[in-house]
């Protein structure tokens, strides 16, 4: 792809296991995944826990190195993570990432106003007054007040957290963001807020988006196009449309399914009959 802000050529992941009785086993988490995201493009990566999106997420942000293949943004080989500090921060500008829990990813001691000063300071030479300025359009941009931004992340719900890691991210202004899971911790009525949110956020700066998630009904809000991963391979792809409502592989097709219809309740368990005393 001509326009491709982002690359992945034939990427594999294998971790190597030493066995108690001496001998060597290994685990293929992703196994020769090919991909390419265009400018202003949401893509999705779906499958359920240990299907190997997380640590695709991984190798895409530099926190685990392939075992084989190729990561390519802009253009610039980013298959190994960098060594030294001016590459990390050049590589901060390009991919940023949003984990699924909001409060082990913020600094419990900072605010919100300071974890976003901090980033602006890392990667752009402004003055105390345009960092100023700047948090504080971040801030409205992701729905944030004065009195959250100056609260402690114990102080913030899980949405209001997640809001301060989306905002801390697009502090960076990187080409692509990643989302791991960002929503999954959250309830359903805070996930559409964060959903909406992140939609307008693409609509208004062109940011590509990478979504990690197990949930189809997240997926068809925010993406393009989903590539459905089933023990490191990827099993379909295609527009988000086709995937979800005309799945081909049986994979996709049990995790369509899986999906909750319009008015379903959980069925109730039978409760188990009292116990009796034998007779004499």
């Amino acid at each position: 792809m001509a326009d491709a802000v982002l690359e992945a050529d034939r990427l594999r992941k294998v971790f190597r296991l030493r066995g108690h009785g001496g001998g060597d086993g290994e685990i293929v988490a992703v196994d020769d995944l090919s991909f390419a995201l265009a400018e202003g493009e949401s893509l999705a990566i779906v499958g359920e826990s240990g299907s190997g999106k997380t640590t695709l997420a991984r190798m895409l942000v530099g926190l685990e190195r392939p075992t084989s293949g190729r990561i390519t943004m802009a253009g610039r080989d980013r298959s190994t993570p960098a060594r030294r500090t001016s590459e990390r921060r050049r590589r901060g500008r390009e991919t940023q990432i949003v984990f699924q829990d909001p409060y082990s990813s913020l600094d419990p001691r900072q605010t919100p106003a300071s974890s976003i000063d901090e980033v602006l300071r890392l990667h752009f030479r402004l003055s105390r007054a345009a960092c100023a300025a700047r948090v504080a359009e971040l801030a409205a941009q992701v729905g944030l007040d004065d009195r959250q931004m100056t609260a402690l992340p114990r102080a913030l719900s899980g949405g209001q957290r997640q809001r301060v890691a989306i905002a801390r991210a697009l502090a960076a202004e990187p080409r692509v963001l990643l989302l791991d899971e960002a929503v999954a911790s959250l309830d359903v009525s805070i996930q559409a807020q964060i959903l909406n949110l992140l939609a307008d956020i693409r609509a208004a700066t062109g940011i590509s988006y990478v979504v990690i998630s197990h949930d189809l009904g997240v997926v068809r809000q925010i993406t393009d196009s989903t590539i459905v991963m089933q023990r490191g391979v990827a099993v379909e792809r295609g527009t988000t449309a086709d995937v979800l409502h005309r799945p081909q592989h049986p994979y996709t097709q049990l995790l369509r399914r899986s999906v909750p219809a319009p008015g379903w309740k959980p069925a109730r368990r039978a409760r188990p009959a009292p116990a009796t005393e034998p007779r004499a």
